[in-house]
């Protein structure tokens, strides 16, 4: 096969440094199937793929493929693509390294664990199993028929599934395979093949397996994390509010220490004027607004927090709000500003799900992602927000 990849020429064609689709590469997109239920951050993932895999969706290399969610309540598009997608992939990597590049055979196993070389009954086979070889290393994955294989309502399997059960968990199988050869690659796409599953009428969520006894979700939405307040749970968002509302400093410091206790001063909240800004920094913000009234000459305890210079109160602080802390924290690493400016920029174009649309991206998540990682995509949803 070879490693070249057809692309798109004149008005179609992706350019390294594009951070947007144009308006000709977008009507082209939307009739592919691609509706206007999609997001703008879906839409600038997409792209990023695009560029980072180098396959073509006008050539229907790559395709953005929208599926009903039930937690999101409405369509969410997924990346996909064909198994030739993958090996057009891997072919390119290794014409550029000069590594050597092939496959062991394919094999398939009945239902009593026994593998062969070829598949020749008529029930469809339990199993299947491809290494690849890259550069002298063996790279093994199994597929597990009833893990991928698409049903109908009655859990009978249909289209190519079917008619051709083998050659589909084979293509599952080699996906894997691939993928674990190719990593850097192959992260944040899946083939069609994969992804078939998920179509199915019987499967209640989105995933690219069935989701085993015992096993827990990887697609379940965390829950939001919550710190006791006079009394009553309360999550970040809700500290704020409480913040925005009272006319209390002290209750300001109260919530401040709390949540410092529990971890929320980074979590990103609202303001009241529906400003986007770190709990912590709101809580130090409003607690500066709501400056106690310069105190009274009989108020020794009192002026010892008072400024030297005017007599007014001291400016509220770190230390103010955690009496355990006798100095100011250090000031944030360049990758956790960098991720404040992520997830700021991701809230305001509406992308709720950016710690998956990063990984899927990127193949790493967030927390292990550099400076210029998180700076790229940072402009790159800063292109769709504008």
């Amino acid at each position: 096969m070879s490693s070249e990849i057809s692309k798109a020429v004149g008005a179609l064609a992706i350019r390294p440094d594009q951070t947007n689709w144009t308006p000709e590469q977008a009507a082209v997109l939307r009739q592919s199937g691609i509706n206007d239920h999609v997001t703008a951050a879906e839409l600038a993932g997409f792209l990023h793929l695009c560029q980072r895999t180098q396959l073509d969706p006008f050539s229907r290399q790559i395709y953005l493929i929208g599926r009903w969610d039930k937690r999101a309540q409405r369509e969410v598009f997924t990346p996909q693509t064909g198994i030739d997608g993958y090996r057009v992939v891997a072919h390119r990597v290794i014409a550029a390294s000069g590594e050597t590049f092939g496959y062991e055979d394919t094999m398939w196993c009945d239902a009593s664990g026994r593998w062969r070389d070829a598949w020749l009954a008529q029930e469809p086979p339990a199993a299947a199993k491809v290494t690849v070889l890259r550069n002298g290393q063996r790279f093994s994955a199994v597929a597990l028929f009833r893990e991928y294989v698409q049903t109908n309502k009655d859990g009978r399997p249909i289209g190519l599934w079917g008619k051709m059960p083998a050659g589909q968990v084979a293509k599952c199988a080699e996906a894997l395979a691939l993928r674990k050869a190719f990593p850097h690659d192959l992260a944040g796409v899946y083939t069609a093949e994969e992804m078939a599953q998920a179509d199915n009428p019987t499967a209640e969520e989105r995933h690219l397996r069935r989701v085993q006894p015992g096993e827990s979700d990887p697609w379940a939405t965390p829950e939001p994390q919550t710190v006791a307040v006079k009394g009553r749970s309360q999550s970040a968002q809700e500290i704020a509010d409480v913040a925005g509302t009272t006319t209390d400093q002290s209750v300001v410091k109260e919530l401040y220490r709390q949540a410092h206790g529990e971890g929320l001063l980074a979590e990103t909240v609202k303001t009241a004027d529906r400003e986007l800004l770190e709990l912590g920094a709101y809580l130090i913000a409003r607690g500066q607004q709501l400056a106690e009234p310069v105190p009274s000459a009989d108020s020794r305890d009192d002026d010892a927090g008072a400024d030297a210079e005017t007599g007014g109160p001291a400016p509220y602080s770190y230390s103010d709000a955690i009496a355990a802390e006798p100095t100011v924290s250090k000031g944030p690493s360049e990758a956790e500003v960098a991720e404040r400016q992520l997830r700021t920029v991701a809230a305001r174009v509406g992308l709720d799900n950016l710690d998956a649309e990063f990984e899927q991206s990127y193949g790493i998540p967030i927390a292990q992602a550099g400076v210029q990682q998180l700076t790229e995509m940072t402009q790159l949803l800063g292109g769709v927000a504008a």
